[in-house]
């Protein structure tokens, strides 16, 4: 067994995980002052406006292609229709899009960060090395689509032994690692990166998705507005 492998690919995504939910919580019930993103909206506002829109959406529309695309049983995509080769073009398609809005939005975003004075001077370390981080995880991403789109992988075979990775070890078995030993490496450095998004997160500012997420459900869930005329 590589050892090496199944500490960075079976038992660092745990503790990346683990990191994820309980420094959530341990920062939420003690630094709910540092519960937001810092917002410098009002230095530069033209430039934000462009990269924020750009990078969320992308890196939204990524997210819950990810999330579908990784997590949707394989015996459901077959009964459905859908073979390995067209979920990877799926996949290829809309993991392009995505990824280039996210990517140049982030791209403006530093440019903004890094070029604007008063908002250079307001940046911490962090903020700027996040920066950074995000747009090396797209841009492996990015290039990990131009292998799978090659003709000797276009057969769909890459796409299901990623999920059957990522599946495997939702489920705690012991042969995830199987799964991607044979893989490129560009596509084992974008998860590694990816983890460690996942480990950090809680200590950034990009802890406030959580209050994203808490918004958007409990503007779903509200009580019926009653609005009467005059």
């Amino acid at each position: 067994m590589d050892y090496w492998q199944f500490a960075l690919f079976v038992v660092y995504p745990y503790i990346a995980l683990a990191s994820f939910f309980l420094g959530s919580l341990f920062r939420f019930n003690r630094d709910q002052r540092g519960w937001k993103s810092d917002s410098s909206q009002l230095l530069a506002p033209g430039l934000l406006r462009w990269g924020n829109n750009l990078f969320h959406t992308g890196i939204l529309l990524l997210f819950a292609g990810h999330f579908v695309g990784f997590l949707t049983p394989i015996a459901l995509l077959h009964a459905i229709g859908i073979e390995p080769p067209l979920k990877q073009l799926l996949a290829w398609t809309l993991g392009l899009g995505a990824g280039i809005l996210a990517w140049f939005g982030l791209v403006i975003l530093i440019i903004r960060r890094l070029g604007v004075k008063r908002v250079r001077v307001t940046s911490r370390v962090m903020d700027v090395a996040l920066l950074f981080w995000l747009l090396g995880i797209l841009s492996l991403g990015l290039y990990s689509i131009t292998i799978s789109s090659s003709p000797e992988h276009r057969d769909g075979h890459l796409i299901i032994k990623f999920m059957h990775y990522v599946q495997h070890l939702l489920l705690f078995r012991g042969d995830a690692l199987s799964y991607i030993l044979d893989t490129p490496w560009v596509y084992r450095a974008h998860m590694f990166m990816a983890f460690t998004l996942f480990l950090i997160l809680p200590y950034t500012r990009l802890v406030h998705i959580w209050s994203g997420f808490g918004s958007a459900f409990s503007y779903i869930f509200r009580r019926r507005q009653i609005v009467r005329k005059r």
